[in-house]
């Protein structure tokens, strides 16, 4: 089967065809994914929480993903692999960004994928600017917990769906390939992936965006 590229993606989503997504974090998985079919395997910044015990995304490194991107990039042949950016490792500006980004896709990451709304939107220019494909996260973003008063879903309301929707349109302005959309109400995952181009992927955003992403894990029971 042909490697999955962001051009499948668009296709995908022109076409009304789902997009899958999982998140893996070692070889072995990463593998076992790939080989069923997945289209995007995600190298998660969630093994903070699922492989490390800790209460939040807070603490990984950049390291740390450097590491688990390249487990993860051994094991696939087909899926596109996404790579999150740890907190700490892009909130300093564009620069900062294309520096950590970099590093992540030399260990094997296809894409990056940053938190953020409107103060990312430089950023995410910057580093479309510059070859490097970025999946913007917006809604819940986990490594924002202690700001948004825990994990509580976004864009509730009319102010707050307006808001999210802008960030979305800017994002997509600036050259993000795609974007994932969490905790968010269903309509409004609807409504943003009929308004954008390029492909939503949902994780609690309803079953009208582009795909579905799950935390391996959370699709286990463990």
């Amino acid at each position: 089967m042909k490697p999955v590229m962001l051009t499948t993606l668009r296709e995908m989503k022109q076409a009304r065809q789902k997009i899958t997504c999982l998140t893996a974090y070692d070889y072995s998985f990463a593998s076992l994914l790939d080989s069923a079919g997945l289209d995007l395997v995600m190298v998660g910044d969630s093994l903070g929480m699922t492989m490390q015990g800790h209460d939040s995304t807070l603490p990984v490194t950049l390291e740390q993903m450097e590491y688990h991107c390249a487990c993860v990039a051994r094991g696939v042949q087909r899926a596109l692999v996404i790579g999150d950016l740890p907190f700490g490792s892009y909130q300093q500006g564009p620069a900062q960004a294309c520096d950590s980004a970099a590093r992540l896709m030399q260990a094997g990451a296809q894409v990056v994928k940053l938190e953020g709304g409107a103060p990312m939107v430089e950023t995410v220019r910057f580093l479309a600017e510059r070859g490097i494909p970025v999946c913007a996260h917006i809604g819940l973003t986990p490594q924002s917990v202690h700001q948004l008063g825990g994990y509580r879903v976004q864009g509730k309301g009319d102010a707050a769906a307006k808001r999210l929707l802008e960030d979305a349109r800017a994002l997509q302005d600036a050259g993000a390939a795609m974007m994932l959309l969490e905790a968010i109400p269903a309509t409004l995952g609807q409504q943003v992936t009929a308004e954008l181009s390029i492909p939503t992927i949902g994780i609690g955003a309803g079953m009208h965006c582009d795909g579905q992403v799950l935390v391996m894990h959370d699709l286990l029971g463990l």
